[in-house]
């Protein structure tokens, strides 16, 4: 017998539709939050899909309507990936979280089942490491910030500076995805089947094993449907010792940022590799000084978490665009003292802070009106490129910010910007300003006229367009158009498109 359960769905009016960090406005039509049905334990699959069913009838709904739609986490993209100017979906009440039982697991599967959890699109980074912790567990790794949604998350590329690990999407292992009104699919990848066939069966769901299609759909920022549900894999729980420490900005440290061989800079342990490791360069400051964050992974023992967040200052995991807002838009020629007085007062070297990666990454807001743009270049350019920034800080010294390294592991995703093996993550992060637009936009040409191959976040400043993506992602970019032309028809692939993917030459 058919499930009787609907999910609720509250419609909002038409009107202006603002990101977390107020970067952007944009007129949608229409707001919907939806919310799972409310059932016993025992019933929470059957509430799952009839989600399922009600997303599948809204997105046919808006369809005949000729309008697009997009699925919302929690608008944390400082990009208009996220946006549309049809209807938005808030999907931050779609937060059911399962254990996968061992008979849904493959036999070829060659990790531990206990380490995977079945987690729906709106569980937030921050509920996820709550959750995870009573259960003994840990995410792999995730970005300074933990209000994203794991969706969200994943379709961006967020990421943080976990130098042999990879990015949020990384540790996804299968997808649930809505393609439209009348279908919906269960993703993983050949290579590495980790269900049974019974288990998308539960979902009611078409199975499509391939790693192309996989590797696709994980950076697609919702253009490939709504990704309704995410399989995890996670880790035994451990904890982050972290120390920041300053250091001079000589030639030691410089060979340090492009290749990652530590031996040259005095770590707080020389003899074991950092798990976390980058570094913020003040281009302002007059002494050749530059801040390193390095942590070291630690066995779990509950007595030596630091569960709490101390007051004041920037936190162990704290980026810089966290609190830049908080200079508002000052006059040029005020920008050099504001940023060094902000990293004096609160950018401090400590040692020994010790936490969950839910602990130490913990922010889940923002202070002040804040941009950033990332770069992501191959690690063996990454002092070629940063020379490139001051070159252009040089010209008129009034960025209003700070540069930060980053360094990941290279993705499996086709349009994931950790594309390098290792990247190297350039982060701008500065006022919300023209001056910082435009030197964003001064720094892309010097890179493009020094040749320097780098791509961008998805999720961060950006001016995309099928040009420079082609440059950035070459065939990977065809298989990837390709797969969403298979994948969706020609109604679901305009419904599922945006403002966005059209500037980008991405919804056809």
């Amino acid at each position: 017998m058919a499930s009787k359960l609907k999910a609720r769905i509250v419609k909002k009016k038409p009107g202006k539709w603002t990101n977390k960090h107020e970067n952007f406005s944009i007129q949608i039509s229409g707001l919907y939050d939806i919310w799972n049905p409310s059932v016993s334990a025992n019933r929470q699959l059957e509430a799952y899909n009839a989600t399922t069913k009600s997303l599948q009838n809204l997105i046919g709904t808006v369809s005949k309507k000729g309008e697009r739609i997009r699925a919302l986490g929690s608008a944390w993209s400082i990009s208009r990936a996220a946006a549309t100017d049809g209807r938005l979906i808030n999907t931050k009440p779609l937060n059911r979280l399962f254990r996968v039982s061992d008979p849904s697991i493959s036999d070829s599967y060659t990790g531990d089942s206990k380490n995977l959890y079945f987690v729906q699109c709106g569980v937030s980074i921050g509920e996820l490491n709550r959750y995870l912790r009573l259960q003994g567990k840990s995410l792999k790794t995730s970005g300074a910030s933990n209000g994203q949604t794991i969706a969200g998350a994943l379709s961006t590329g967020t990421h943080g500076s976990a130098i042999d690990t990879g990015s949020v999407q990384d540790f996804v292992k299968g997808l649930h995805l809505i393609t439209g009104p009348n279908r919906h699919v269960w993703l993983e990848r050949a290579s590495d089947p980790v269900t049974t066939p019974g288990f998308a069966d539960r979902l009611e769901a078409e199975v499509i094993r391939d790693d192309n299609t996989f590797n696709a759909a994980l950076v697609s920022f919702g253009s490939f449907g709504i990704i309704h549900g995410v399989l995890i894999e996670t880790e035994d729980i451990y904890l982050l010792e972290a120390s920041r420490i300053k250091l001079p900005f000589n030639d030691d440290l410089k060979q340090v940022i492009h290749t990652l061989d530590f031996s040259r800079i005095p770590l707080p342990e020389p003899e074991n590799r950092p798990y976390h490791f980058e570094v913020v360069i003040n281009p302002h400051a007059a002494d050749d000084q530059a801040f390193s964050t390095v942590m070291y992974k630690r066995q779990y023992q509950e007595n030596n978490a630091e569960r709490r967040r101390a007051s004041g200052g920037f936190q162990p995991g704290d980026d810089f665009l966290g609190v830049i807002g908080t200079l508002l838009d000052i006059a040029p020629s005020a920008i050099p003292t504001a940023v060094n007085q902000l990293l004096a007062s609160q950018y401090r070297e400590y040692s020994g802070r010790t936490g969950t990666l839910g602990d130490i990454f913990s922010a889940t807001g923002i202070r002040g009106k804040a941009t950033g743009a990332a770069m992501g270049v191959p690690l063996e350019k990454t002092l070629q490129a940063l020379d490139a920034i001051l070159k252009v800080h040089n010209r008129s010294k009034n960025f209003p910010g700070v540069i930060a390294l980053r360094y990941v592991k290279k993705s499996d995703a086709l349009l994931a910007f950790t594309r390098y093996p290792p990247t190297c993550i350039i982060d701008l992060d500065a006022v919300d300003n023209q001056t910082a637009r435009n030197f964003f936009r001064g720094v892309w040409r010097e890179f493009e006229m020094q040749n320097i191959p780098y791509t961008l976040h998805w999720g961060k400043a950006n001016e995309l367009t099928s040009e420079n993506l082609q440059n950035m992602y070459a065939d990977d970019l065809d298989i990837w158009l390709n797969i969403r032309r298979s994948l969706l028809d020609e109604e679901n692939r305009f419904t599922f498109s945006s403002p966005f993917t059209d500037q980008c030459g991405l919804s056809e």
